[in-house]
């Protein structure tokens, strides 16, 4: 009786984390990656540059953090990703970063989702990603315009925000300080 061979994958790629094949050809790229993550209540945006003993961070954005410049509504939404993503690309530049690769890891690519919106405002921070334009969500959608004129009559679709008449002007305000920084 012959024995079989049986080798166990990594355990990251057994619990379904990483894809091992797009992490490499990300690695040989030899630039930071670009890792959007969005949760049901948050975005995160970073900027992350391999290394052999781990990865190591070099720029982190949260939704949680546009509390400081003057966003008050929901966390998890098109607004929301660009001006985190605005955000990150502001804190990237200043670090030095020049050239970055995006990782959307296991997401969906959909367009004009909050992955693309966050891209957006990478891509008005100075960066030069390589994304489809017909990816991207519409000025519009990304400056919630599209929220603002929804009729709420027969749903409570957007009832959770703090001040629905307000969310265009209080985007703008928020955009332009991040872009000051």
């Amino acid at each position: 009786m012959k024995s079989q061979k049986f080798t166990v994958k990594y355990r990251r790629k057994r619990q379904g984390k990483t894809n091992y094949k797009k992490r490499i050809a990300y690695i040989k790229s030899g630039n930071p990656r670009l890792v959007i993550r969005s949760s049901l209540n948050n975005v995160l945006v970073q900027c992350i540059e391999f290394n052999p003993k781990g990865d190591k961070i070099l720029v982190s954005s949260h939704s949680s953090e546009l509390e400081k410049y003057g966003w008050k509504n929901i966390r998890s939404n098109l607004p929301t990703s660009y001006l985190t993503g605005l955000l990150a690309g502001k804190k990237a530049a200043k670090l030095g970063v020049k050239d970055i690769v995006l990782d959307i890891g296991f997401n969906v690519s959909v367009k004009g989702s909050k992955v693309y919106a966050a891209v957006k405002g990478i891509i008005d921070s100075g960066f030069n990603l390589n994304i489809a334009e017909e990816m991207l969500p519409s000025e519009d959608r990304i400056s919630g315009k599209h929220i603002q004129s929804y009729d709420s009559k027969n749903s409570n679709q957007f009832s959770k925000y703090s001040d629905k008449q307000n969310l265009e002007k209080q985007f703008a305000d928020a955009k332009a300080k991040i872009l000051q920084v």
